[in-house]
């Protein structure tokens, strides 16, 4: 098996799986469309998007994109998170939490259990990486230990 052929293999399982938990292309689009629509009504989390998010319209495209490669590899998310955030000075350890209680609050709106245990195990582990992140460009060491991980 080439290369090729083995990442082309790997994608399909992943995706086989995803879609086996009711998680598809539709889930994606409804939890991006749901879980913002919350955030911009949130107290916390509402003002810190309204201050960097000018046109939902091209964030939201850009968010199904990033849910669909994480969720099925689907390597069509061009794109560093990772720069988005750390330049946030107000977001922290609690926004972080408070955006996975809300992503958690969505998905338990629209899918099973499983779906929502598989995709929040994602969330937790970006969230995580993002706040790490964060920690260190601003001059907090190597981020946070094992304890203060969300």
């Amino acid at each position: 098996m080439t290369a090729t052929q083995h990442a082309t293999a790997a994608r399909d399982a992943k995706r086989r799986h995803a879609e086996a938990l009711g998680i598809d292309e539709a889930f994606v689009a409804r939890m991006i469309e749901r879980f913002y629509a919350k955030v911009r009504q949130d107290d916390v989390l509402g003002p810190i998007f309204a201050a960097h998010v000018v046109d939902w319209t091209p964030h939201l495209v850009q968010m199904n994109r990033f849910w669909r490669s994480v969720l099925f590899s689907s390597g069509e998310f061009a794109g560093n998170p990772m720069l988005k955030h750390v330049v946030i000075p107000d977001l922290g350890r609690p926004e972080f939490a408070h955006w996975l209680m809300l992503f958690e609050e969505t998905l338990g709106e629209i899918g099973t259990d499983a779906a929502r245990d598989h995709v929040i195990e994602r969330a937790r582990n970006i969230a995580n990486s993002l706040l790490s992140a964060a920690i260190v460009h601003r001059g907090g060491g190597l981020g946070p230990s094992k304890a203060d991980m969300l």
